[in-house]
């Protein structure tokens, strides 16, 4: 099957790719890799009246260098991080999780920015980017705003973004030399999605403690203050609270036990590979 016919705009800033999203009575998509909205078109998931492919802004594909934070393009590709072509604030995180995305075809074409809006529960960079304490910035007819990733996404494939706007960047903050971090998800295979997924962060210089259950059938479960849970990474033998991270996510909507206790120890797997 083939795509229903649309219009095609390739703007070079990112105030004339608002003015085309901002149309009234015209339903219009972002492309940048083309990783999900690819397929959705040739499925005809999506019959958009316009595409308006972002790949010729520069300012999308920028890396500003911040004293407590690195900005990244929402264009930046999985590549680009796993590679290190954006510098590393974060201990060797966001390189060990991009080298896991699907496949390296896939890396090279997709970007950080289309994922996160993409908001597929199962995805990778919702989860990391949460225990991280990252932020997303979007621009749009009505100005700018900056929220928190785990806010950003507010259900499966549905993001916090107007049709007038557009992810621009993703603030992350440095971690100090104290943090440690894990991540783990549970695959039947390379390449696939994830079934489960359990990320950390501890960082004591800064006061940070967060856990992430991920790849439930909804936004993520986020704990932002995780420390009588998951102690701070280097014992969870005697720190990890595996009870009440169960019950946490029962009384969250995870109602299947053996789901339950798949994310559960996932969790526990990623602080027992804590780096």
């Amino acid at each position: 099957m083939k795509p229903v016919n649309f219009d095609y705009a390739r703007p070079s800033e990112v105030a004339s790719a608002i003015r085309y999203l901002a149309q009234d009575g015209v339903s219009a998509k972002i492309i940048a890799g083309g990783q999900s909205l690819g397929p959705m078109l040739n499925m005809r998931l999506v019959q958009p009246d316009l595409i308006v492919d972002i790949t010729a802004i520069e300012e999308l594909r920028s890396v500003q260098d911040r004293s407590d934070a690195i900005v990244i393009g929402a264009c930046v590709s999985h590549s680009d991080i796993e590679d290190r072509r954006v510098p590393d604030v974060t201990r060797g995180a966001m390189a060990s999780v991009a080298s896991g995305i699907a496949y390296r075809a896939v890396r090279n074409r997709g970007t950080i920015g289309g994922s996160l809006t993409h908001a597929d529960p199962s995805a990778d960079w919702i989860s990391i980017l949460a225990a991280l304490g990252a932020d997303v910035t979007l621009n749009g007819s009505g100005g700018s705003r900056t929220i928190a990733v785990e806010n950003y996404m507010v259900g499966a494939l549905e993001a916090d973004i107007a049709q007038s706007e557009l992810l621009v960047s993703i603030t992350v903050p440095k971690l100090s030399a104290s943090a440690r971090w894990g991540y783990y998800k549970s695959c039947r295979k390379t390449g696939e999605f994830a079934h489960a997924i359990g990320a950390f962060l501890t960082d004591p210089d800064r006061g940070v403690s967060r856990a992430v259950i991920g790849a439930t059938e909804t936004r993520p479960f986020v704990m932002t203050d995780a420390a009588a849970l998951i102690g701070d990474g280097r014992n969870p033998e005697r720190v990890f609270d595996q009870d009440a991270v169960g019950r946490l996510c029962e009384s969250l909507g995870m109602t299947d036990p053996i789901d339950r206790q798949t994310h559960v120890v996932a969790l526990r797997r990623a602080i027992e590979r804590a780096h």
